[in-house]
């Protein structure tokens, strides 16, 4: 089982405060935790740690974050094919509750072309819009084959439009449905008009709105995890992103609704985690927020 992930690399720093200093003034932050971040980057993590093994496309630097993110990638079996930049991207984010403010610093001037590789080897293929001559290229190459695609669509970007018409499964936020200026429901059908085959609106802790493979929409809602235990709603969506591909990777001839129940479960691990890589769920971590929450919702 092999998918490759195209995407935008982040080192986020995320810290736990109850003040955020200004002017003159210093504080110290109750928790943190440094992770590999990005919204593909962070679903290829989730996949690895769920046992498929992923590629992945993304922007690199040779400063010491970029090495740093080169150990993190080489402990999950994550395979980096650079694209060279000059500094690596940085993101603090600053979670509350189901919310988190994330403030960022990226570089996105490719100092040289993507690498075209060889896509027989894949089985799937999972985009968020970033490095968008590299997500047009690949959308078209595994469409050509009948292999999966599936778009992060956490915004519109310059591109989308061109790449949705190659995508079977996209899932996108609110701000994508805003940008577009149209509701959560009105954003099904765009997409579904556009040749995309399972469509869906991820909606925070309300769940999500989608429709299936016979264009029936309904509301899956998160697992109802207790708000004292949300510490970090931060990469919750990238995860659930990487879980339904190691789902449907692991059994193609599931419907997405289970695809989509396996995922839910494995956000609702992220958000109870600081960070990207202590919110990595495993099989037996899913199974668990099964147990204790599904029969809740």
């Amino acid at each position: 089982m092999t998918a490759l992930f195209v995407g935008h690399s982040y080192i986020d720093m995320t810290m736990i405060t109850d003040v955020m200093p200004s002017g003159d003034e210093k504080s110290v932050a109750r928790d943190y935790a440094v992770s590999f971040g990005g919204n593909a980057v962070t679903a290829a993590f989730a996949c690895a740690r769920l046992g498929v093994q992923p590629d992945l496309l993304t922007t690199m630097s040779d400063d010491w974050l970029g090495q740093m993110f080169w150990e993190m990638a080489h402990k999950y079996g994550v395979s980096i094919y650079p694209r060279k930049v000059a500094r690596s991207s940085l993101s603090f984010v600053l979670p509350k509750g189901h919310k988190r403010a994330i403030l960022r610093a990226r570089d996105s001037h490719y100092l040289r072309p993507f690498m075209k590789l060889d896509v027989s080897s894949y089985e799937a293929l999972h985009l968020d819009g970033h490095q968008g001559d590299a997500a047009l290229y690949y959308a078209q190459a595994f469409r050509e084959r009948g292999l999966l695609t599936s778009l992060d669509g956490g915004a519109v970007r310059l591109n989308t439009e061109e790449v949705l018409h190659f995508i079977d499964v996209a899932v996108v936020a609110e701000a994508f449905c805003a940008q577009l200026k149209l509701t959560a429901l009105e954003t099904l059908a765009y997409l579904a008009a556009r040749g995309v085959k399972i469509a869906a609106v991820t909606e925070g802790e309300r769940g999500l709105l989608w429709s299936d493979e016979d264009g029936l929409i309904s509301r899956m809602p998160a697992l109802p995890v207790p708000m004292d235990k949300v510490i970090d709603t931060s990469g919750a969506g990238d995860v659930f992103h990487g879980a339904y591909l190691a789902s449907y990777l692991r059994n193609r001839s599931a419907r997405w609704a289970e695809h989509f129940d396996f995922a839910r479960a494995a956000s609702a691990f992220k958000v109870q985690h600081l960070g990207n890589e202590a919110g990595l769920p495993t099989l037996d971590d899913i199974a668990e927020m099964q147990r204790l929450y599904a029969s809740e919702d």
